[in-house]
C-alpha cells in the first residue's frame, strides 16, 4: 500500500494542468461512482491527477492507481480496496479499469462491500457502460472527457479565461461575445494552430506531434478497439485500411458494397467496424434526421481536425477542415443530422448550418457559418471559431 502511495504523492507533485477543464465543474462529485469516458490521448490520467490535487492535496485518503500495475495480477480490486479503507482511504481513483479482467463485475463488489469509499474510474470511449457493463449500469455516473475545445486552448495560449456559452447564447448574441473576445486577443491568430495540433493535450509535451499523434491513433485501433472488442489482431490492417478510404473519401454517402470490398470483408463487418470507429473517436457519422446506426450514414467525417493534418500532412484541406471543427465541436453536446434537401447540417432539429461550399480554398480567415432557424426563418452569420467556445 505504501508503494502506491508514494507513486501518488510522485504524480500529484508533477502534475500542474496548464487549463482548467470543463469538465471539472460539471460532475456531481458527491456520486459514489464516476466514470470518465474518453478517448486514448485526451488526458483522462491527467484530469483524475488534477481533480486528486485541487480537492485533496497531499491527504491520504484520496489514492490514485493504475489498472497497468503488475501487483493486480495477484490481487483483486476489492481487497484493495478494503485494505485502502482500513488505512483510512476515502476515494478510490482507478485509471485504464478495463486492463482488469472483469472490471466492472468488480467495481459493482466494490461499491456494494465498501459502502463509504467513493471510486472515480477512467474508461475507453469503445466501451458502452449501459449496453456492456449491466452490473453497474444502475449505479455509476458516466461523463465523456473531450479534447481541448479552442476556447480551452485559446486560455492555454494566452492566459485568458474566457468562459463557454451555449448555442443560442452564440447565435443571438455572437456580435456582443465577439466583440468582448477581441478585446483581449485576436482569435484567428491561434484558430490555425488549433485546427492543426490544439485538440489534444500531449501538443504541450516535447515531441513531435504529429507523429505522437499517429502512434496514439493506432493505439486507438490496436487496443481500444481490437482488445477491448476482442477482434482477432490478423485483422488490424483492415480496419487501418477501412479508417484511410473513409478519411479520403468524403464527398458522399460511403458506398459499403465498395468498402467491403476493398478491405475483403461483408457488408455487416464494415458497419461494425466503421461504428467502431465512431465509438473510438476517429470518425463522426452523420445521419439523416430520425435515422441512426445500424442504417447507413449521410456523411461520415473525421472526428476532429489534428487527425485529417496527421493523415493528411501535405495536402491542402481547405473547407473539409472547417467541416470537421464544425461537427466535431457541435457533436460533443449536440445532435448534428445532414439535411435530406441539401448538403447543410440540422442541429437539435432547430437550426440550419450552411458552411462554405466544397471544393473551394476555404479561408478561415472570413469563414462564417449561416444559421436559419428552421421555425422562424431568421437568419445570421457568425464566425466558425466561435463554435469552439460550446466548451
Amino acid at each position: 500500500m505504501e508503494a502506491f502511495y508514494r507513486t501518488h504523492a510522485y504524480l500529484i507533485e508533477h502534475t500542474n494542468p496548464a487549463v482548467h477543464r470543463a469538465l471539472m465543474d460539471e460532475i456531481n462529485w458527491n456520486d459514489r461512482m464516476i466514470g470518465i469516458k474518453g478517448s486514448r490521448g485526451i488526458g483522462k490520467t491527467t484530469f483524475l491527477l488534477q481533480y486528486a490535487k485541487e480537492y485533496y492535496g497531499k491527504s491520504r485518503s484520496c489514492l490514485y492507481i493504475n489498472m497497468n500495475n503488475f501487483y493486480f495480477c495477484g490481487h483483486s480490486l476489492y481487497d484493495f480496496a478494503v485494505d485502502f479503507i482500513n488505512n483510512g482511504g476515502k476515494v478510490l481513483l482507478i485509471d485504464q479499469v478495463f486492463k482488469y479482467p472483469e472490471w466492472s463485475a468488480e467495481l459493482r463488489k466494490c461499491y456494494d462491500g465498501c459502502p463509504n469509499l467513493k471510486i472515480v474510474f477512467t474508461f475507453s470511449s469503445v466501451t458502452s457502460v449501459q449496453e456492456e457493463c449491466p452490473e453497474i449500469a444502475d449505479i455509476v455516473s458516466v461523463y465523456d472527457l473531450h479534447g481541448f475545445s479552442f476556447r480551452e486552448f485559446l486560455n492555454l495560449s494566452t492566459a485568458q479565461n474566457f468562459r463557454s456559452f451555449t448555442l443560442d447564447e452564440i447565435i443571438h448574441n455572437h456580435e456582443e461575445i465577439v466583440s468582448s473576445i477581441a478585446h483581449y486577443i485576436t482569435p484567428l491568430d491561434f484558430f490555425q494552430n488549433y485546427l492543426h495540433h490544439g485538440y489534444y493535450p500531449f501538443f504541450m509535451e516535447n515531441r513531435n506531434f504529429s507523429e505522437n499523434l499517429l502512434k496514439t491513433m493506432n493505439m486507438m485501433i490496436e487496443v481500444d478497439i481490437l482488445l477491448i472488442k476482442q477482434i482477432e489482431l490478423k485483422y488490424l490492417s483492415r480496419i487501418k485500411k477501412l479508417l484511410y478510404k473513409l478519411a479520403i473519401d468524403n464527398t458522399s454517402s460511403p458506398n459499403i458494397s465498395q468498402l467491403a470490398e476493398d478491405i475483403q470483408t461483408s457488408r455487416a463487418t464494415v458497419m461494425n467496424y466503421i461504428k467502431y470507429l465512431m465509438d473510438a473517436n476517429l470518425i463522426n457519422m452523420i445521419y439523416p434526421e430520425f435515422e441512426e446506426f445500424p442504417k447507413k450514414p449521410s456523411y461520415i467525417i473525421l472526428y476532429n481536425t489534428n487527425l485529417a493534418y496527421a493523415i493528411f500532412p501535405h495536402k491542402q484541406l481547405g473547407d473539409l477542415v472547417q467541416e470537421i471543427f464544425f461537427t466535431n465541436a457541435l457533436c460533443q453536446n449536440h445532435t448534428v443530422n445532414k439535411s435530406k434537401r441539401s448538403q447543410n447540417y440540422i442541429v437539435d432539429g432547430k437550426y440550419e448550418f450552411r458552411l462554405g461550399s466544397r471544393g473551394s480554398k476555404g479561408n478561415n480567415n472570413d469563414m462564417n457559418v449561416s444559421v436559419t432557424n428552421i421555425e422562424t426563418k431568421e437568419c445570421r452569420q457568425i464566425p466558425l471559431w466561435l463554435l469552439g467556445f460550446l466548451y
